[in-house]
């Protein structure tokens, strides 16, 4: 069986035809979702994370919160900026998120996507040390907060603490057990994703990836996902590791979804051009009668490869019309696929 998530970008915006008008409503709205997507027996409730943008930045709240509602819904994010975050901060927070959660969290980090600002991660009071650049500094950050999660001692203890301590050195506490192996790379390029393999990091591919062979988006993704697996062969970790691919898909069941989305129906992989020299292809989305998308999808080779499919939500039309949405996914689709 696949496990089966929404990803949602938490977009808002004043607008008269948005559904989410403000930071209070993209906040809400999701915990709303989560907890219906939970009730459609949906796997996974997954946030994008962007920073100086009118969208989802600051995940944990939301996580913690999310995880205080819902009771089996896998809870993640896709991803965390790593150039952003400090990882000793980010390992209290992200502990103290998956034990109000009871061990739910999925947490996708990467180095991050193009910014809404120059080198934002410098407001943040980051920069990259000597002979880096920001995206070794953001696996540097990552590096560290896989450390920080194995709940290992580091820190020498004070000898006239405030309250008394375990003996020898002390580790950051709260520590959630087994959210190291919940860790999942964000990759774009075949060489990201076998580093992430070697780390033992779980893998997560969008529907962006770097063009690296002039092959559709899904077979790149496939090979992206096989290269991950061989090197986490070659690695020697004892675990299986999972995957997870992005993707639009839009049953049309009805006139508003026709409205919405029916204008897609043929939809092929765009090329464009993330600054002056990085080509990336773009993934096709998929918009059709729900017995066309099973044949579509079954073509699919990277979603084949993958165990987990995100499932991207237009969040600006509201909790009801994506309820609506994953509920045709669930339904009308998935079990075509042999996916329920």
């Amino acid at each position: 069986m696949k496990k089966i998530g929404f990803l949602s970008f938490g977009h808002w915006t004043p607008s008269p035809s948005s559904q989410a008008r403000s930071a209070s409503d993209v906040l809400l709205q999701s915990i709303d979702l989560a907890v219906e997507a939970e009730r459609l027996g949906v796997d996974g409730a997954y946030f994008r994370v962007h920073h100086f943008a009118r969208q989802l930045a600051s995940p944990f709240p939301l996580l913690a919160a999310v995880g205080a509602k819902t009771r089996t819904i896998e809870i993640g994010t896709a991803v965390i900026d790593m150039r952003y975050e400090n990882p000793h901060y980010m390992t209290e927070d992200a502990g103290a998120a998956d034990v109000i959660a009871g061990g739910r969290l999925q947490l996708g980090i990467s180095r991050g996507s193009p910014e809404q600002v120059i080198e934002g991660w410098r407001h943040f009071g980051f920069q990259p040390r000597g002979g880096e650049d920001d995206a070794a500094m953001g696996r540097r950050h990552a590096e560290t907060l896989l450390e920080l999660l194995r709940g290992q001692g580091f820190a020498k203890p004070n000898p006239r603490p405030m309250f008394p301590n375990p003996p020898g050195l002390l580790r950051l506490e709260p520590f959630s057990a087994g959210l190291r192996e919940r860790i999942w790379w964000g990759s774009a390029t075949n060489a990201t994703a076998v580093w992430a393999a070697q780390k033992g990091m779980n893998l997560q591919s969008s529907t962006l990836k770097f063009d690296e062979s002039g092959k559709p988006f899904h077979v790149q993704q496939a090979e992206q996902i096989r290269a991950y697996r061989a090197a986490w062969a070659a690695a020697g970790h004892q675990r299986t590791p999972r995957v997870s691919v992005s993707r639009s898909i839009f049953p049309l069941r009805n006139d508003l979804d026709r409205a919405y989305f029916g204008a897609d129906a043929e939809q092929e992989d765009q090329i464009g051009f993330l600054d002056g020299t990085t080509r990336a292809v773009f993934g096709r989305g998929y918009a059709a009668e729900p017995d066309v998308l099973v044949e579509q999808l079954k073509r699919d080779e990277a979603i084949a490869e993958a165990d987990t499919l995100l499932l991207t939500i237009p969040n600006q039309l509201g909790v009801e019309y994506n309820v609506h949405v994953l509920g045709a996914i669930m339904t009308h689709v998935a079990p075509g696929l042999g996916w329920r």
